[in-house]
């Protein structure tokens, strides 16, 4: 049976209070991140539709799905109070929860939305220029230095700077962040002078940081500075209510971007998916549907779909453990070049596709080729 959205008797709509957890998914709309609450059907459905209806009389295209969860009602509300008053703003959760897709909607929602948002992974610092890159440096501050540079933070001026895994960033610059924070002035290096800024610093990480600042790893009086509004998102095996609602969005995504008829998932479909765990959470299952787009197939569980490089070699003893409990001598070549031919043939014979599916860049995918001379031309 195809799946159609469910009708539910509440709504999310805008406004202070939160209601059941019956309420229909709060779908986002570029620039509108309504406070959910609960209104009865057939009273206007303003903050859960797809967002306004633009000049030719077509709704906006949702950016994502809050759900229905009464945790993610929470954090609506938080999102629209933290982009009202531009306060610092901690995101808590797993990977692939959407950190940053949430940080972008606060940008988005208040009145910084005209302004720059700079995405920062703290993790990538390069520890001998991290203070640079982000607090900018005078022209010969240091060798290589040739000019001037502004750094993350002024560049972000007016707007916001998310620094994602910030539980990655390391304690000597967690000091110089703080004062950044307490300042709102940064110093860059070789300057004689801070520069004052305005920028909203939202952070983002899949730590514990209060087991961090307990280890003495995270500075404590860093985390009270950035945790001044906190948004915890639940992982997507706490909130299935919502998988359905995600099914829909990345299905209507992936439609229009691979230019392919909508996947009509069966009921069946819908429940095996909503009691799957996701470990990855939101961003598996959304690869698990964009692969099945790229492959021109039915979307599978990941506990059901095989990949590859496991149905790559057709004689399944020819990896049988030896004696001593190891596995035979494997010919990586052969392994890969089976690989590369298998996916062409699994996409017949479209290179982008194929690399997708073996999760290479097509440069790579068009070298390997090259490299074991058997291309196979794409349709």
């Amino acid at each position: 049976m195809d799946y159609k959205p469910r009708e539910a008797n509440t709504l999310v709509t805008a406004g202070p209070d939160v209601g059941a957890s019956t309420a229909e998914p709060l779908m986002v709309a570029p620039g509108k991140i309504p406070a959910p609450t609960v209104k009865k059907a057939g009273a206007g459905k303003a903050g859960s539709a797809r967002g306004n209806t633009a000049g030719d009389g077509a709704p906006d295209k949702p950016e994502w799905v809050l759900g229905s969860n009464l945790a993610m009602a929470r954090v609506a509300r938080s999102i629209e109070r933290a982009a009202e008053v531009g306060c610092t703003v901690l995101i808590l959760g797993e990977t692939g929860c959407g950190k940053e897709i949430l940080a972008r909607l606060l940008h988005r929602s208040g009145p910084r939305a005209s302004k720059p948002f700079v995405p920062v992974n703290c993790g990538a610092l390069s520890s001998t220029l991290a203070e640079s890159q982000l607090f900018g440096h005078e022209k010969g501050a240091f060798t290589g230095a040739d000019g001037k540079a502004v750094g993350i933070f002024r560049a972000a001026e007016g707007g916001v700077v998310f620094l994602d895994e910030i539980g990655e960033m390391p304690a000597e610059l967690q000091t110089k962040l703080l004062r950044v924070l307490q300042q709102r002035e940064v110093h860059p290096v070789g300057a004689t002078q801070p520069v004052p800024i305005d920028v909203q610093v939202v952070a983002a990480t899949n730590r514990d940081l209060q087991s961090e600042v307990m280890k003495g790893t995270f500075r404590e009086d860093l985390y009270f500075r950035l945790n001044m509004i906190e948004l915890r998102i639940p992982p997507l095996r706490e909130r299935p209510e919502d998988i359905p609602e995600f099914i829909d969005f990345f299905a209507d995504q992936y439609a229009r971007s691979y230019r392919m008829e909508r996947w009509q998932p069966s009921l069946e479909t819908i429940t095996e998916f909503s009691a799957f765990d996701w470990p990855g959470n939101v961003r598996q299952l959304s690869h698990v549907i964009e692969q099945a787009y790229v492959l021109q197939m039915e979307p599978e569980l990941p506990a059901r779909s095989r990949p590859v490089a496991a149905v790559v070699m057709e004689e399944p003893e020819e990896l049988t453990l030896t004696a001593d409990g190891k596995l035979p001598f494997v010919d990586l070549n052969m392994l890969r070049k089976c690989a590369v031919k298998q996916a062409l043939e699994m996409t017949r014979g479209h290179k982008s596709r194929a690399a997708k599916l073996l999760g290479v860049h097509p440069n790579t995918m068009t070298r390997i080729i090259a490299e074991i001379g058997d291309e196979t031309p794409a349709p």
